[in-house]
């Protein structure tokens, strides 16, 4: 198995999961509109189940546009450079992402679940651990990290297609 397939399996798996959490979160919404125009008994559970799924979806949905390369950034300076200086850019950037996502994202989030966990403290309708609502943090943390190794791991790939082949990377500029 290559670390391309790794990625796309990866990559169908999440698309699928937030697919998924999606429907339900739509599901759960239209639950909730009909409950309470419809009956005129408000569910009690929807409007909490819908706010936890918001973050999940949020923020699993940061670590697939990480993985697709589809989250905002600046174009300015690696539109002025070429080459290895452009590669080298992107491996600084990558191992940044990687940095902050590892250390703020896993290595904090698992401590705020621990704590979370810990303490007992649960959700007012639902009665779910609160460090179970939370501990989508480190797991997007994972996969931006993982995301961003495979990243820097086809950069240095490619400088190194360059290196060894000057000719075809000039002719396809």
């Amino acid at each position: 198995m290559t670390p391309n397939d790794i990625t796309d399996a990866v990559n169908r798996g999440l698309g699928w999961l937030l697919v998924f959490l999606m429907g339900v979160a739509v599901l759960n919404v239209v639950w909730q509109g009909f409950t309470r125009y419809v009956i005129s008994a408000p569910s009690q559970f929807t409007q909490e189940l819908a706010r936890y799924l918001l973050i999940w979806i949020g923020i699993l949905g940061s670590g697939y546009a990480a993985g697709q390369r589809a989250h905002l950034s600046l174009e300015l300076l690696p539109e002025s450079l070429e080459g290895r200086q452009l590669s080298w850019l992107k491996i600084v950037i990558e191992g940044s992402v990687l940095a902050f996502a590892f250390i703020v994202m896993v290595v904090g989030g698992v401590r705020l679940v621990y704590i979370l966990i810990l303490s007992g403290q649960t959700s007012a309708t639902l009665n779910l651990l609160i460090g179970y609502v939370y501990a989508v943090v480190p797991l997007s943390g994972l996969l931006i990290s993982f995301y961003s190794v495979i990243h820097i791991m086809e950069e240095v790939h490619s400088m190194d297609e360059e290196r060894m082949n000057p000719e075809s990377s000039s002719a396809e500029a």
